[in-house]
């Protein structure tokens, strides 16, 4: 008989099936037996009114995540988890576990420190609510991917170890290379501006590494970024326009893919506007120091206190979840971004916020030559590190620019978990290396 999985029993009502996975639950009630089993894609419920039945799981001594084998009638029973249920069971154990979890999966609550769920991450990633998050990440990439593949993006996978700073600043992880020094890669940016001198669309999905010393609720030291870079673009308002289409798309795919997982984590979809709001980072603070008081005037960048006000605004006065800010001063952004050339000291770029939290930073690049010079030479940067990033400037890049997503806070901010370490497999951050 062949294996067919949880999520396929409805479709095989009177028919005797085959199912393998974890003994995820096991109770009893009077005479009758309930087991849960769960697969990679779901749970179903299995009754047993018979001892004999049961027989291999009392031999092999096995305890709950045991990786079992269940044949059984499949019968439809509305009060039954799912509506569905297996009768007339016959049951193998592949796998015995004999030791008692660490966590206790089978709990409608995961009751545990989010410590304790980091350490036997391997363990706690199998419980429902957070085996969703993680489907609800992989929806997101997927999403992403087929949204630019559709517009001629071409997908790439650049370096993760780099001989010099991508941001030009000291928030890097240095290494040994063979001899000589090496960084971890804090983001694709200088690859992916090299390549749209090549395809003049691409995209990267992967890891960026930030050796800032932070240990806050939104921060990693190593996150996955969802990158994007095209050419032929007006300005910063092209790539924003882009954005708000990827978005789009992300949601509605959530909505069709993810309707269970959504539910169990009470995770709410917002509405992406047709155009979403904007205001100036000028504007912004001007708007701050208005509404609450807080003169943030002259300040480079916005705090996340700053971000959540900004955030309530935008839901009170646009009813969006989104809000765009845009032209940040130049002396916050990387040497490479192009300056607003009615404002010099302010920048063609942008900050996504989401719900009250930063979630995307993007804007429009340098494309000629000299002001890779001059720019460089103004931040009292050297010019040879970069020498390899320049040629795709001598030899005709046209205008361009792009953006990042963070995964694990996108994540975070639509589940309304408390920490970005719950919305990452296994976390990087200043106190972990492992598991």
């Amino acid at each position: 008989m062949e294996r067919i999985f949880t999520t396929e029993v409805a479709s095989h009502i009177g028919e005797r099936v085959r199912l393998q996975g974890w003994l995820h639950a096991r109770r009893q009630l009077g005479g009758i037996t309930f087991l849960m089993l769960r697969d990679g894609q779901g749970m179903i419920q299995a009754v047993s009114e018979h001892e004999a039945e049961l027989a291999p799981l009392r031999e092999a001594e096995a305890e709950l995540e045991s990786i079992i084998v269940l044949e059984g009638e499949m019968a439809s029973v509305p009060q039954a988890p799912g509506g569905v249920e297996l009768h007339e069971i016959k049951l193998d154990v592949l796998v015995a576990v004999h030791e008692i979890t660490p966590l206790t999966l089978s709990k409608r609550k995961l009751n545990a420190q989010i410590g304790s769920l980091l350490d036997h991450a391997p363990i706690a990633n199998r419980y429902p609510a957070r085996r969703a998050i993680f489907k609800l990440s992989s929806t997101v990439m997927n999403s992403f991917r087929q949204t630019l593949s559709t517009r001629n993006f071409v997908e790439i996978q650049t370096p993760k170890l780099v001989g010099a700073a991508t941001e030009s600043g000291a928030n890097v992880f240095k290494l040994d290379y063979f001899g000589r020094p090496a960084y971890l890669a804090q983001s694709p940016q200088l690859y992916k501006q090299m390549m749209v001198g090549v395809f003049e669309r691409v995209f990267e999905i992967g890891p960026v590494f930030r050796a800032e010393e932070h240990d806050t609720a939104r921060h990693l030291n190593q996150y996955t970024s969802l990158d994007l870079e095209f050419g032929f673009i007006e300005n910063h308002f092209t790539v924003m326009a882009l954005l708000r289409e990827v978005l789009a798309n992300i949601f509605t795919d959530l909505k069709e893919r993810c309707g269970p997982e959504l539910t169990m984590l009470e995770a709410v979809l917002p509405e992406v506007p047709e155009t979403i709001p904007h205001i100036h980072f000028s504007e912004a603070q001007e708007l701050i120091f208005r509404l609450h008081k807080t003169d943030v005037r002259g300040e480079p960048d916005l705090s996340p206190q700053d971000e959540r006000w900004l955030g309530a605004w935008a839901k009170e006065k646009f009813q969006s979840d989104f809000l765009y800010v845009t032209g940040y001063p130049m002396r916050k952004r990387p040497f490479y971004t192009h300056p607003d050339p009615e404002q010099p000291a302010f920048s063609n770029s942008f900050d996504l916020l989401f719900r009250g939290t930063e979630l995307v930073t993007g804007g429009q690049r340098l494309h000629r030559y000299q002001e890779y010079l001059q720019a460089l030479e103004l931040a009292h940067i050297a010019s040879e590190p970069f020498e390899a990033y320049l040629q795709a400037f001598r030899y005709g890049m046209p205008p361009h620019g792009g953006l990042a997503i963070g995964l694990e806070r996108l994540i975070m901010q639509l589940t309304g978990i408390s920490n970005v370490r719950l919305a990452a497999l296994f976390p990087r951050d200043i106190h972990r290396l492992t598991p």
